[in-house]
């Protein structure tokens, strides 16, 4: 079987390392992104044990121009790469907010890191996306607005309910091409942005998500659902 090429952003720590991990497991030749490659020790190292399998590049979702350069430079790595899977996993949580001093800079921020950014870097991507390809874009239950039940971390919050908006977007913008589009939520994962009363194990939360992608049909292409494939409501 031919391997499968994948793309991970936010692929230094958490949920997209581990991503990164399963779909080297798998057979599949990935390139990762983060905001500072150097830095990404984990990820570099398992780039070393993975040679001609894993390309460590550097992209900040956030920066127009840094989604520019990652869509330049994929065609010198391989001018004949069709992506298969591409995980949008990077995003940023502000903990602490208080109603009556929510920040316009935290909010831009998330608005641009959530939402902005997955769908600029899809969009971006688009021409190197095999057709019948898979998008993942990570969100979350906090983004759903059904189902709101507390005032609490508004600036994820809203820009992840913006980020499933996007979804639905790409979803018809990519539907001639057979591409799927989802908006996946990975349960309260044990991760640093999980916090220390996370309950779901980054790999077991992983390797769900990457169950509901291989399973999705082209009529779930646009949908909301979890690690364990149930269907979230928006």
């Amino acid at each position: 079987m031919e391997a499968r090429h994948s793309l991970v952003t936010g692929a230094n720590r958490g949920l997209g390392l581990e991503f990164v991990r399963q779909l080297l497991d798998r057979g599949d030749r990935v390139v990762a992104t983060a905001r500072h490659p150097g830095k990404a020790t984990e990820l570099n190292a398992l780039a070393a044990r993975h040679p001609g399998h894993l390309r460590v590049l550097p992209l900040d979702v956030a920066a127009p121009k840094s989604i520019e350069s990652l869509a330049a430079e994929l065609p010198l790595l391989d001018d004949s790469l069709a992506l298969d899977l591409l995980v949008n996993c990077a995003g940023v949580l502000h903990s602490g907010e208080r109603f009556g001093s929510i920040a316009a800079a935290t909010l831009e921020e998330s608005f641009r890191t959530n939402a902005m950014g997955p769908l600029l870097l899809t969009q971006a991507l688009a021409p190197r996306l095999a057709d019948g390809a898979r998008v993942a874009n990570l969100s979350s239950v906090l983004g759903s607005i059904a189902s709101l039940a507390r005032f609490g971390s508004p600036s994820y919050d809203i820009s992840k309910a913006a980020q499933n908006m996007a979804t639905a977007l790409l979803a018809k913008a990519l539907e001639p091409r057979g591409i799927v589009v989802l908006a996946l939520h990975p349960g309260w994962a044990q991760t640093d942005m999980g916090g220390s009363n996370a309950i779901v194990p980054v790999a077991d939360a992983v390797a769900g998500l990457l169950r509901v992608v291989d399973a999705a049909k082209p009529e779930d292409s646009g949908r909301f659902f979890d690690w364990r494939g149930e269907s979230l409501p928006w």
